[in-house]
């Protein structure tokens, strides 16, 4: 599941899966000799140029490795062509602008294939980890931690969360990217990655492929499916945990925000 970044030349004849890791490597050795250069001069404006040119690159390594293949970018308009196609590449180019503006290391790179209805695909690039998590090399899930450890958002860890964190005893640990908190559930840092908030479909489907592949249980909160390729990409809440916890964890959230509802009810 976790591969050292590596040199691979895009080519029509990669598969897939190291089409995604080559995207992913690509355009994160982009954002990082920019991330250099601007320590260095001291620049503003590097979140945006960030995800300027991130974009770029992955446009034209995408139309280079797969000319027929439609893609749907947070830093591209949207083409609704998407909708009739049979093959859609879903990309964040850089994930965790904030974290990347800051010279922090917990952002990434999304790149995931939907195909006929599916995820079939994906790599979240850690540049500043020299990381690539794959959907397609599964390690194998590290044993739960003894205190349950929950990933946030640095920025809007939402209430929800804090309130299923008491009820199970969990620590909450913030942190950036989207792909970062899912790669840290895959890899054992974490157990858990709840949020409810506000996402779209470029946020979540890399990490969601890989949280599949890692054998992960990956939902909408209500334990809904998560669906791809939709009309509109909104896509505003995601659980990431062990496949043991799901059930447990679906049950409180039903609960907490049951609970919740009634209570604004009452103050109306």
């Amino acid at each position: 599941m976790i591969l050292l970044r590596r040199n691979t030349i895009l080519s029509t004849k990669l598969s897939d899966d190291d089409l995604a890791c080559a995207l992913a490597d690509g355009a994160g050795k982009v954002l990082l000799a920019l991330q250099k250069r601007a320590a260095r001069s001291g620049s503003g404006t590097l979140g945006a140029e960030g995800d300027s040119r991130s974009q770029e690159y992955l446009k034209k390594a995408l139309h280079q490795a797969r000319p027929d293949d439609l893609v749907l970018s947070e830093e591209a308009a949207d083409n609704p062509g998407r909708l009739n196609a049979e093959r859609v590449w879903i990309i964040d180019p850089l994930d965790g602008t904030r974290e990347y503006a800051e010279g922090r290391g917990d952002w990434a790179i999304h790149v995931a294939l939907w195909s006929a209805g599916e995820l079939v695909t994906g790599a979240v690039a850690l540049p500043r980890l020299d990381m690539i998590c794959s959907s397609a090399r599964p390690g194998a899930v590290a044993a739960p931690h003894t205190t349950l450890r929950m990933a946030v958002s640095r920025s809007r860890a939402p209430a929800l969360a804090a309130l299923v964190a008491e009820e199970i005893g969990a620590e909450l640990v913030p942190m950036g990217s989207a792909g970062y908190k899912v790669c840290a559930v895959a890899s054992g840092e974490v157990d858990i990655y709840l949020h409810d908030g506000g996402q779209y479909e470029w946020d979540s489907a890399a990490p969601v492929a890989v949280a599949r592949g890692a054998g992960l249980h990956a939902s909408r909160i209500d334990g809904s499916a998560l669906r791809y390729n939709q009309a509109n990409p909104y896509l505003p809440d995601l659980l990431v945990c062990r496949r043991e916890l799901s059930e447990p964890l679906l049950r409180i959230i039903k609960d907490a925000t049951l609970a919740s509802s009634g209570s604004e009810r009452k103050s109306r």
